[in-house]
């Protein structure tokens, strides 16, 4: 069981880091940071004046992964400003 419990989490590991390459694609394809996430850039844009776009998508994006995180878009945010998705030599 041990074992099994290892290599899921492994793929889960995978899996996330999959998904987070993809969203950054899609960000990027949107003329959005390459190294940002959609979720980041609407909490980021959303504190700007302006950009109801963002702010309703900041919305959005929050209500339906609540139930996964609270407040999604600002930890995506603040996981991109102490850079918590790279490997621990390239923070700083």
């Amino acid at each position: 069981m041990d074992r099994f419990l290892q290599i899921f989490r492994h793929f889960w590991k995978y899996f996330i880091n999959v998904m987070i390459a993809f969203d950054q694609l899609v960000n990027t394809l949107f003329g959005g940071y390459p190294d940002e996430t959609i979720s980041a850039e609407c909490y980021r844009k959303s504190q700007e004046k302006g950009h109801y776009f963002y702010k309703a998508l900041k919305f959005i994006l929050d209500v339906c992964l609540s139930p996964i995180k609270q407040n999604h878009c600002e930890q995506a945010y603040i996981s991109e400003v102490y850079r918590k998705q790279l490997p621990p030599n390239y923070r700083h």
